[in-house]
């Protein structure tokens, strides 16, 4: 199975979503962000970063590039999609995904290994997760706080829709948010379409999904956690199934 990783001018992760979708067993392809042409591609992560310095609003120039009418096209059809961290804001510019993200609400950057519960494993990049899983995987983010109006907030609670949402655990964090680390409205750390093949998320599987390099799960600083491969491997399922 092809999963494409698009790079935006500002594009950190993508080497790394790249490596992951190997890791996992699918074929990882390079997609670029002024092209219009997804290469026949069976999925299609949005990686982390600061896409076009995030000027104006993180995700707000990405939204008009090339490939992401390709991309959006491709959504409404019933393709995967994931967006990580500036993907995930990138999706809700798009209008993939409701709500936006703001500045955290400590106004720092803040990185750090995160617990996140998984509240739907139907998602098309969730199967390989068992419902309430607790899982660690990094977090790295200045605007990262999910807002939303009321009767968003209430749709996606009622409909089942957050995927992700942050939960206890984490440690050297600002003080006052040590579940939630930024913010976000109903502890949401992450949410899908109505058809559970968009998935946006904050925090970042792709750095969770080689022992040696993840996040520190034993607190001997062995680094084992690979706990973010399961998105990989979920979504390689999902479309032989």
């Amino acid at each position: 199975m092809r999963v494409g990783v698009v790079t935006f001018p500002g594009t950190l992760d993508d080497r790394d979503a790249l490596r992951a979708v190997r890791l996992a067993g699918g074929e990882g392809v390079p997609l670029w962000h002024g092209d219009d042409d997804l290469l026949d591609v069976d999925a299609v992560v949005l990686p982390g970063g600061f896409s076009y310095g995030d000027y104006l609003r993180a995700g707000a120039i990405s939204r008009f590039a090339p490939v992401m009418g390709k991309v959006v096209d491709a959504a409404n059809g019933g393709m995967p999609v994931l967006g990580i961290c500036n993907g995930f804001q990138v999706l809700c510019e798009s209008h993939l995904l409701p709500g936006s993200m703001i500045k955290n609400a400590h106004l720092r950057f803040l990185c750090r290994d995160q617990p996140l519960r998984v509240e739907n494993v139907r998602t098309a990049w969730t199967t390989d997760f068992e419902q309430d899983q607790v899982i660690r995987i990094p977090l790295k983010n200045q605007d990262g706080q999910y807002v939303a109006d009321q009767r968003t907030l209430d749709e996606l609670e009622g409909e089942g829709r957050v995927v992700f949402r942050y939960v206890e655990g984490a440690s050297h964090g600002p003080a006052g948010f040590d579940a939630n680390p930024n913010g976000s409205r109903n502890d949401i750390a992450g949410i899908t379409n109505a058809y559970g093949n968009v998935v946006g998320l904050m925090p970042h599987p792709e750095h969770a999904v080689e022992p040696g390099f993840g996040p520190d799960e034993d607190g001997r600083g062995t680094r084992t956690g690979t706990d973010g491969l399961a998105f990989f491997t979920s979504v390689l399922r999902s479309m032989v199934g």
